[in-house]
């Protein structure tokens, strides 16, 4: 993976692949208990070339091939942190990392918790998730709900360059769990940044637009999605805000209230399926403390409640411009 061009303000041009990169190696060199695992991290460089260098650059000790079995990679994870590592493990594709679910869910998430904190789990699981790539069965799912409705993680996903090294690094850094999912679809978009510059924590949302008529509320891979609707809804007459979540747990209610109460109309926009959704909670919370600041329902934009499509028609099933546009029609009608 060429690295991030640098100019001499310190500013950074390059892609989210980059600066993940960036981010695991510059983790790696500020703390020795630091370690990536995980299936064809090391020689390879990762399916997506994000740990592309490291093992030249540290070692096999410190970022190391694995044998497929994503239950006993999350394990020895688990093993490295309760002996003082920092443990950083790659899930090659979202669907790919159902096997250590069981791992996550009752030995990650609860060790904290069932020593009384004195047993902390500093360990970050990098996700590539979601569509947008022409993937095959098990290489596009968006499975952030399930690891949202686990008490005990943290969960992350950065929509752009800046938050994907600043949020990693944030990542890596907490004493907690973190699941950090990676939209594959963004991996390649290039933008300008500052690994020096501050950088909003995990659990703070950005207000990617601001705007009069409605709040487009999202995470992830649908960023991109949301503020090409807003633009086009200037056709309508329509001038939409567009709010980032970054993080889903935790969640930022006091912004998203904030920009929802301000507006009276909220969309929340994602790919994975609405029933049960991330959408689901996010639509719920926004109605129970901003009930009566609003002038229509709380919509949702989402996947369809089926198993992920195959390439030629996830263009159908992928929240796009025309049906978020739609849902805003929606509310203006629903004054």
């Amino acid at each position: 993976m060429s690295t991030a061009v640098r100019d001499q303000s310190g500013l950074r041009t390059g892609t989210m692949a980059q600066a993940l990169n960036l981010a695991l190696r510059d983790a790696m060199r500020a703390d020795k208990t630091v370690h990536v695992l995980g299936e064809d991290v090391g020689a390879l460089g990762g399916v997506f070339r994000i740990t592309d260098g490291l093992t030249a650059e540290f070692g096999p000790d410190r970022c190391l091939d694995t044998p497929l079995a994503e239950a006993g990679i999350l394990g020895t994870a688990v093993g490295m942190a309760m002996y003082g590592l920092r443990p950083v493990v790659e899930m090659q594709f979202d669907a790919f990392a159902y096997p250590a679910l069981e791992q996550l869910f009752s030995h990650v998430a609860k060790m904290r918790n069932r020593t009384a904190g004195k047993l902390p789990l500093p360990i970050t699981v990098r996700i590539p998730y979601g569509g947008g790539i022409g993937g095959v069965e098990h290489h596009s799912d968006a499975s952030e709900a399930y690891y949202a409705h686990t008490p005990g993680l943290h969960v992350v996903t950065p929509a752009t360059v800046a938050d994907a090294y600043g949020l990693l690094r944030e990542s890596i850094a907490s004493d907690d769990p973190v699941v950090f999912l990676e939209p594959k679809r963004l991996y390649w978009g290039k933008a300008e940044w500052d690994p020096a510059a501050a950088v909003e924590p995990i659990g703070r949302a950005v207000l990617r637009r601001p705007g009069r008529s409605a709040v487009l509320v999202t995470y992830g891979p649908s960023l991109p999605v949301c503020l090409e609707a807003a633009e086009a809804a200037k056709a309508e007459g329509w001038d939409l805000a567009v709010l980032d979540l970054r993080t889903l747990v935790p969640f930022d209610e006091a912004t998203a209230c904030e920009v929802v109460r301000s507006l009276g109309r909220a969309v929340v926009v994602h790919e994975s399926a609405g029933f049960g959704g991330a959408g689901a909670e996010i639509a719920a919370r926004l109605t129970e403390k901003c009930f009566h600041h609003l002038a229509a329902p709380v919509l949702r934009v989402t996947g369809f409640d089926v198993p992920y499509p195959p390439p030629m028609l996830e263009h159908h099933h992928l929240p796009g411009v025309d049906r978020i546009l739609d849902a805003v029609a929606r509310l203006q009608w629903e004054e």
